[in-house]
């Protein structure tokens, strides 16, 4: 038989049979799509974590009070810390060369009010290097002074959501309101940048490190963020930190440093094993399609015996049957994948448009080889799961299949 009969023998036979063609095609557009639309979701979150991380800023360096090694956890959750960081050793880094900034954090929750208006929000305090570390921008004003930071001077620099919520249109800057059971002035307005790995600094206020830790009535540090003096310089910064503290901390090495590169390493890694398995259960679906296809074709072959004994008679061989029934489940299988991952992308392309719409920064992105896989798996299963049936009517009897038996 040429492969122009067997075509057309096979485009005849499903359309003979649409009900049940187009059922099983459905089956397979649902198992392809589910594949590319999982990949895309597991894509477009890890792409949007590490835009969080990167928005962070460059050549930054986290250190943590207490050892990952502790307790085995990953930070923040820590063992048992031998002494707490404290102003004097963030600033105590300063001494390296190799370090540029460092912007010591202290932070926790309290109530900001002005006139009857209040709202609980995160407080953090800090010095006026965390504009740079950070690469924040201000709407407003200005950020806190580089003056010395163990002076709690009463100011503050509070989020765009904040500001709507107190002051209305109002310009906030030079206004009074009060934190916890202290009066500030608000003398800068930072420009919208969302949220940021779960700290919203659009509803938070920053108010110098010493008055935090008087606000708070707690002298440790929750974390200190360092800007090295450049990308090559991680490495090494790393190390004199880690050197400083040992000195600063009666020879204990109990602070764990995190470099911006290992951290999104390590999310990087995380998220794409993650996305891996969600398209691992669904392609699972496409399995269970191909199961679909091999039971319609042996449906097909039981109906079709006195045509496939008629074919035998006249000369058709094993190979040329075997073909016939393959290109039959592979027309499924195709027709199937194409419509699956067309519907998929229709499907991200609404999303992503409600997404741009909503302002949230999160899309949806179809990795290259989703769709290649998608369509792989489905052809693949519909080879696979459609040699039963066609080695079943090669094998037939002509005789026997011919008198319908």
């Amino acid at each position: 038989m040429r492969l122009t009969d067997i075509l057309s023998s096979a485009t005849r036979t499903l359309t003979a049979h649409a009900t049940r063609s187009w059922l099983t095609l459905l089956a397979v557009a649902l198992g392809s799509a589910a594949v590319v639309v999982l990949s895309a979701l597991g894509e477009g979150a890890r792409q949007y974590v590490l835009d969080e991380f990167s928005g962070l800023g460059t050549q930054l360096l986290i250190v943590m009070p207490g050892r990952n090694e502790t307790s085995g956890g990953a930070p923040p959750l820590l063992g048992e810390t031998p002494r707490d960081l404290t102003l004097h050793d963030a600033l105590a880094l300063l001494r390296s060369p190799l370090i540029e900034r460092v912007a010591p954090l202290s932070a926790g929750e309290a109530p900001v009010s002005y006139r009857s208006l209040e709202r609980e929000v995160t407080i953090l305090g800090t010095t006026a290097d965390f504009l740079e570390v950070r690469h924040l921008s201000l709407a407003a004003g200005r950020f806190l002074s580089p003056a010395d930071p163990e002076q709690a001077a009463p100011t503050a620099v509070i989020g765009q959501t904040l500001a709507e919520a107190l002051f209305g249109n109002q310009s906030p800057i030079g206004q009074r309101l009060r934190i916890g059971d202290r009066r500030f002035r608000v003398i800068g307005l930072l420009q919208a940048s969302g949220v940021s790995l779960g700290s919203n600094l659009a509803d938070s206020a920053i108010i110098p490190v010493s008055a935090a830790q008087a606000l708070f009535d707690n002298p440790s540090l929750f974390r200190i963020l360092v800007q090295a003096s450049g990308p090559a310089a991680l490495d090494a910064a790393a190390d004199d930190i880690r050197r400083i503290i040992r000195e600063r901390h009666e020879g204990e090495d109990d602070v764990t440093v995190i470099t911006q590169d290992a951290l999104l390493g390590t999310f990087d890694r995380i998220l794409s094993a993650l996305t891996l398995a969600v398209v691992g259960i669904a392609a699972i679906s496409l399995l269970v399609a191909g199961v679909l296809i091999m039971n319609v074709m042996l449906v097909s072959v039981a109906q079709r015996t006195a045509e496939v004994g008629l074919l035998k008679a006249l000369g058709a061989r094993e190979q040329d049957l075997v073909q016939l029934f393959l290109t039959e489940a592979l027309l499924l299988a195709g027709a199937g994948a194409l419509s699956g991952i067309a519907l998929a992308y229709l499907g991200i392309y609404a999303v992503n448009l409600q997404l741009n719409l909503q302002l949230t920064g999160f899309q949806l992105q179809v990795p290259l080889w989703a769709p290649l896989a998608a369509g792989l798996v489905s052809v693949s299963s519909g080879l696979l799961f459609g040699l039963l049936p066609a080695l079943r009517a090669a094998r037939l009897d002509p005789v026997v299949a011919l008198s319908g038996r």
